[in-house]
C-alpha cells in the first residue's frame, strides 16, 4: 500500500499547536542562518552541514515523541537536537569552540548529541546510524518499556548496505523503530534521481521488507506530525517498524563551504515557494492569526538568536586540560584492557 499524506489546516491541537510548531521552526531557521554567517566569518570551527528548508521534519517528528523516546540522526542534525529541547546555546558553543559546548568541544558540528533530551547523536558516516537505531529499539524490547526510536537519514543512505540490513532486521524482529528518510533531492552534489532505479528512494523499497510505502510532504509540518505520530503510536503498541519518506529540499549547499551552484535556478525557485515556514505561515493566516502576529514571531526569534550569538562569542575557549577527560566510560583518556 502506498500512502501520500498532506494537510493544509491544523488537525490536532488547533491553532495553538500550529503556532507552537511554527515558532520552533522559525527559531531553528534563524539559528541555522546564524551558523552560516558565523562560518563565513571564520568563527565556526570545522565543517558544518545545515538543514535549512528541512525544519518541518525535525520539528514535526520531535512533536510526537515522548520525553523518554529516542531519536538519532545524521551530521545534518542541529535541527533535530534543538527540536528535542537541547540547549541552543550549548550547541552554538560547540560549533564555535567555546567553553560549555554540548559535547564539551569534542564533537563539533557533525556529532551534536543530547542524550538528556532523547537525541542520541548525529553521525558523520552515511547510513552507519541505522543499525544503531535498531540496537536502541532492541534494548527497549529487552527492557520491556514502551519507548520508540525515530531514525532520520538522508536519501543518500538508501544505497548503503546498512540501510537495507537495518530495515530488514527491524521488520523481522518487529522493532519499535520509525525510519524517516529526509529526501532533500541531493546526495551531496548528485541528484538522487541519477543513482536509483525507482522514483522514490525509500518508499519504493519498503515492500521488499513487508512494510507500507509511505510518503509525506516533508515541508508540511502538520502532515509530518500526523503521519509520524501514527507510526510512533503503532510502534509503541507493538505494531513494528515504519519506513517513511519525507519529500523536502535542501535550500543551501551540502555544507557551508558549498555554494550549491549545481542546482538549477528554476528548481531552487520552485522549491522556495514550498518553504516550510512559508507554508505554515499560510496555514496560520488561514486560521485567523493576524499577519502582524505571524511577522512578530520571526522578529522575536531573530532577536533571540542574535542575543544568543553575541553571548556565545564572548565566552572563553575550553580549558585545554579537558581534552583528556571523558574520553572513556570511566572519565579518563586511558584505554583499559
Amino acid at each position: 500500500m502506498t500512502t501520500d499524506a498532506s494537510t493544509s489546516r491544523p488537525a490536532d491541537g488547533g491553532t495553538r499547536t500550529a503556532l507552537r510548531l511554527y515558532e520552533r521552526m522559525v527559531f531553528i531557521r534563524h539559528f541555522l542562518t546564524k551558523v552560516d554567517v558565523l562560518y563565513r566569518q571564520g568563527r565556526v570551527r570545522g565543517p558544518a552541514h545545515l538543514g535549512i528548508g528541512q525544519e518541518a521534519i525535525a520539528v514535526g517528528g520531535a512533536s510526537v515523541l515522548g520525553e523518554h523516546d529516542q531519536s538519532i540522526g545524521t551530521y545534518r542534525g542541529h535541527a533535530h537536537a534543538l527540536a528535542r529541547g537541547a540547549s541552543a546555546e550549548a550547541v552554538l558553543r560547540e560549533l564555535t569552540g567555546r567553553e560549555g559546548g554540548i559535547c564539551a568541544g569534542k564533537g563539533g558540528s557533525m556529532h551534536i548529541t543530547s542524550v538528556e533530551h532523547g537525541y542520541y547523536g548525529s553521525y558523520a558516516i552515511v547510513g552507519a546510524h541505522l543499525p544503531i537505531a535498531c540496537g536502541l529499539a532492541w534494548a527497549n524490547v529487552l527492557h520491556g518499556n514502551d519507548r520508540v526510536t525515530m531514525c532520520f537519514f538522508g536519501d543518500g543512505a538508501v544505497n548503503i548496505g546498512a540501510f537495507h540490513e537495518a530495515v530488514n532486521l527491524a521488520a523481522v524482529w518487529r522493532l519499535p523503530v520509525v525510519f524517516v528518510c529526509e529526501n532533500n533531492q541531493y546526495m551531496e552534489y548528485t541528484p538522487i534521481t541519477e543513482v536509483i532505479p525507482v522514483a522514490r528512494p525509500a518508499a519504493d523499497r519498503a515492500a521488499g521488507y513487508g512494510l507500507d510505502a509511505v510518503v509525506v510532504d516533508g515541508n508540511d509540518v502538520l502532515a509530518v506530525r500526523e503521519v509520524l505520530g501514527e507510526a510512533v503510536a503503532r510502534a509503541r503498541d507493538g505494531g513494528g517498524p515504519a519506513l517513511i519518506e519525507a519529500s523536502t529540499y535542501r535550500m543551501c549547499g551540502h555544507s557551508c563551504a558549498d555554494p550549491g551552484a549545481y542546482r538549477p535556478a528554476e528548481e531552487v525557485a520552485d522549491w522556495g515557494t514550498r518553504d516550510p515556514l512559508r507554508r505554515q505561515a499560510g496555514v496560520l493566516a488561514a486560521s485567523g492569526v493576524a499577519d502582524a502576529d505571524i511577522a512578530g514571531v520571526s522578529a522575536r526569534m531573530g532577536a533571540e538568536v542574535d542575543e544568543l550569538a553575541a553571548r556565545v562569542l564572548d565566552a572563553p575557549a575550553p580549558n585545554p586540560a579537558t581534552a583528556w577527560t571523558d574520553m572513556w566510560s570511566d572519565g579518563t583518556s586511558t584505554w583499559r584492557n
